[in-house]
């Protein structure tokens, strides 16, 4: 069983949920960049959490079966496929995804999982680093698995489409908010940030009125996590993603929530991102 590759749109990957704990050795995570949508994507065609599944950007996938398969998409929704609704694609179908309307990522999952050589126990490519499958490319043979578990047997999954314009979510001060002090977590949790076209799966490059530091210097390099947000010297956050660098010497003034990390993770350069204090939270 196979999925043939015609076309990945702007930036089609291999992804599952990444290379967890070996970041003292300088391997990154990685992963799918929205996990609530990819997990959903494999919980509709039986799959089990960790299967990988095709992490599609702004559209524009083809691919044509080369057995009769089971599949579905989620995330952000693309016309040319039932939206988080299993169907069937038949041997020599083809499946197209045009461009969403809202949202930037959409995840494809097959029943059986696309099993390409894990690269350290993932199937995922990590772009900055350079490790796991290549981005895909047209004429890719990609082979698919037996399913494992029973099929869920659900004809739709009623939710909702990201959304297109202004999307708060929660953060809290990170271990260098001190280098900007109450004005500078103001500043951060007070304004609308626009996302630049500047963001990938690092990180998404916020812009808007500039962070001013208290402190002068840099600091030795610390330990990065999905959801930091990092203050480079322009004093212009960027919010860590998936394929975030294991370290990083800029100071880290606040994190995103990690459910939230999954909702920014669908914002597409031009929208508008309001980062919401936790209750009872203060740097």
């Amino acid at each position: 069983m196979s999925l043939t590759v015609l076309a990945t749109g702007p930036l089609t990957t291999v992804q599952d949920l990444g290379r967890p704990g070996q970041a003292a050795l300088g391997v990154g995570r990685s992963g799918v960049c929205d996990r609530a949508s990819a997990a959903l994507a494999n919980r509709l065609v039986g799959n089990p959490a960790d299967a990988a599944v095709l992490e599609v950007t702004l559209g524009g996938l083809a691919v044509r079966a080369g057995a009769d398969l089971l599949v579905v998409t989620t995330g952000a929704r693309c016309p040319g496929a039932p939206h988080a609704a299993p169907t069937v694609l038949r041997r020599g179908q083809e499946l197209r995804l045009g461009p969403p309307a809202s949202g930037l990522r959409t995840y494809l999952a097959v029943r059986g999982g696309i099993t390409v050589e894990p690269v350290l126990g993932s199937r995922s490519t990590d772009v900055l680093a350079g490790l796991g499958p290549a981005v895909l490319a047209p004429g890719d043979v990609l082979p698919v698995g037996t399913p494992a578990d029973p099929a869920p047997g659900v004809d739709l999954a009623p939710v909702p489409d990201p959304p297109d314009g202004e999307l708060t979510v929660t953060a809290l001060p990170g271990p260098r908010a001190d280098w900007f002090g109450d004005a500078g977590w103001a500043a951060l949790t007070g304004q609308a940030w626009t996302v630049t076209s500047e963001s990938n799966r690092v990180g998404l490059r916020l812009d808007g009125a500039p962070l001013d530091r208290l402190r002068s210097g840099e600091l030795p390099s610390e330990g990065m996590v999905r959801g930091a947000l990092q203050v480079p010297p322009s004093g212009l956050p960027v919010l860590f993603l998936a394929d975030h660098p294991v370290t990083g010497g800029y100071p880290v003034i606040g994190y995103v929530t990690d459910a939230d990390v999954d909702r920014c993770a669908q914002l597409r350069p031009g929208q508008q991102l309001r980062l919401r204090p936790a209750a009872h939270s203060s740097p």
